[in-house]
């Protein structure tokens, strides 16, 4: 509890994307990066912007931060100097000639029907109508050609307006003026479109280094490329939480020490590229974690770590009558502590608040934290630790969540009980940590790893890694690559080793999404052979994976399952 008695509550949006571009061919080939950036990002900075008096974490994924870089610096060559974007949707709706192959005119309608049906598309009436089209001539085959270049121009409008935050479309005129002409864009229009979408772009890293900097905000930040860093530097310790998983043939991840350090370096020196200051804190990716990995973090100079409650529960079993979740933990002997995710209030928020009225969700809520703060009574170490996506929920809510997450912030911040804070402010105004005695590795996700391995596509998935990893090795030892080659393939293999991949993997995944990662994971590691001087190993032109079910229970929504 805080001086005056009120329960600190931390709330913790997370914000990733895995690498979409294509490093040989330099162009995008999944617009989520973009998408969630003009929708998500932007609205959650104008939310905290709305109430000066609340205070979040936000956590950024390196890798992400420079890829929203790099789009804003490609819409701006764009619109100074005609440029090619890179990144097929964003040409679509800026380039004055719509794409004339019948392959591409498919592809490109099936690309902007990738969204939320009841939140993104029936909102829109002349969205709705144009969706409607599309599936009455989905029965024809190669009924594309009959569909006008007007078809495809309003259509890619209103997919890119639909993903517009919910605070730009209230209050850009620009937008009210595309969204009341509903249909008949012109290429003005479509460049007017773009022109709003590079301006979100390219202010919305520093509207967070601003509330960062008056105090608001505590920026952290996850390993660059967002990996699993407790599999690279143990793939055993899956069997922690896991004791019957099959593992991959690989039995170690090749040099698996030196590439999660350098993951936890680079991503260090991204955020202070980006922020002008070093973080505090880490969201290990996934919240992924074992002693090692808080070891390691601690290292490298980090104050604070967070990870999920199934972790904590794991961990504290047949430990005896340690306290619970809601107050941070260190490590005998460490000093960096680790805060630990309320799971049940972390997933009202993320996958049961979406079909409430906004008022009673956040009723609900404080209702919740209410009776934590009449149970932590008189305890100045407890905090509860609210931590989620802070991208992926907002399409299942009415307007991007616009209602919810002001009344949320209001609500929070004026309550008398309530001290909205950060979690290094949170140490500074608590008790030392409880000591843990052991921590049992594992991720937010159930408490364990296997949504990253275990599964037989997952394995293969680490497989072909570990083969990648071992040529680049060789490539390096042999000294025959020129400096140009050597930092493309440590870019490339970072790439290939994030999370996502193996996230999607498995056959209770969507098939569309499952065939997207499987094909762009693929594709990175095909890139990475040839920036070696190496030929891809055939196995690469093949999928392997075996998507088709529903979504798997407990997981967070990742960019293309919410939209397939």
């Amino acid at each position: 509890m805080s001086a005056d008695g009120r329960l600190k509550v931390v709330l913790c949006w997370h914000m990733h994307q895995p690498q979409y571009r294509d490093l040989v061919r330099d162009s995008y080939q999944l617009p989520w990066t973009y998408l969630h950036a003009v929708k998500d990002y932007v609205d959650m900075a104008a939310h905290l912007e709305a109430v000066p008096e609340a205070r979040a974490v936000v956590n950024f994924a390196p890798i992400l931060l420079e890829q929203i870089e790099d789009y804003s610096r490609r819409v701006r060559a764009f619109l100074d100097a005609g440029a090619p974007i890179g990144d097929p949707l964003l040409a679509a709706l800026a380039g004055p000639e719509l794409p004339a192959a019948v392959e591409a005119r498919e592809e490109l309608v099936q690309s902007c029907l990738r969204a939320n049906r009841t939140r993104l598309i029936d909102r829109f009436p002349a969205y709705q109508r144009l969706a409607r089209l599309a599936q009455c001539m989905g029965g024809l085959e190669r009924s594309v050609e009959y569909l006008s270049d007007q078809y495809l121009a309003d259509l890619l409008v209103w997919y890119h307006l639909a993903w517009m935050g919910e605070t730009v479309r209230r209050g850009d005129t620009r937008i009210k003026r595309l969204e009341n002409k509903a249909a008949g864009f012109t290429l003005a229009d479509r460049r007017l479109l773009i022109s709003v979408i590079g301006e979100q772009l390219a202010g919305v890293i520093g509207r967070y280094r601003s509330l960062a900097e008056r105090g608001q905000v505590e920026l952290s930040v996850s390993p660059y490329a967002h990996p699993i860093v407790p599999l690279m530097l143990d793939i055993g310790c899956a069997r922690e939480a896991m004791p019957d998983a099959p593992l991959p043939m690989l039995e170690a991840y090749p040099g698996g020490k030196e590439r999660a350090r350098w993951h936890v370096r680079a991503g260090i020196e991204t955020f202070e590229r980006h922020f002008g200051r070093l973080p505090a804190g880490c969201w290990p990716s996934e919240g992924g974690v074992s002693e090692a990995t808080l070891r390691l973090l601690e290292d490298h100079g980090f104050r604070w770590a967070a990870s999920g409650q199934g972790v904590l529960t794991n961990s504290l079993q047949g430990g005896g009558a340690i306290p619970g979740v809601h107050r941070p933990y260190r490590l005998k002997g460490s000093r960096l502590a680790a805060f630990f995710r309320d799971d049940g209030l972390s997933d009202l928020i993320g996958f049961t608040y979406s079909d409430w009225h906004a008022d009673d969700a956040v009723a609900n809520l404080v209702h919740h934290l209410e009776g934590i703060a009449a149970a932590q009574s008189g305890r100045p170490e407890a905090v509860v630790s609210i931590i989620l996506d802070g991208e992926n929920a907002w399409e299942y809510y009415p307007e991007n969540g616009y209602y919810f997450l002001s009344a949320l912030y209001r609500r929070l911040a004026d309550h008398p009980g309530i001290e909205l804070t950060t979690f290094s402010a949170a140490l500074d105004a608590s008790p030392p940590p409880a000591e843990l005695r052991r921590l049992v590795a594992g991720s937010w996700v159930y408490g364990t790893f296997s949504t990253w391995i275990g599964d037989p596509d997952k394995n293969r998935g680490w497989d072909m890694l570990g083969a990648a990893k071992r040529a680049y090795d060789a490539a390096l030892a042999s000294g025959r690559l020129s400096e140009e080659q050597r930092a493309l393939a440590l870019e490339q293999l970072a790439i290939c080793e994030g999370s996502d991949w193996f996230w999607w993997f498995g056959d209770y995944n969507p098939a569309d999404t499952v065939s997207d990662f499987d094909r762009l994971y693929r594709r990175h590691l095909s890139n990475l052979y040839r920036f070696l001087g190496k030929e891809p190993p055939s196995y690469l032109e093949q999928p392997f994976t075996h998507g088709g079910g529903a979504p798997r229970a407990g997981g967070t929504m990742r960019p293309g399952q919410a939209q397939s």
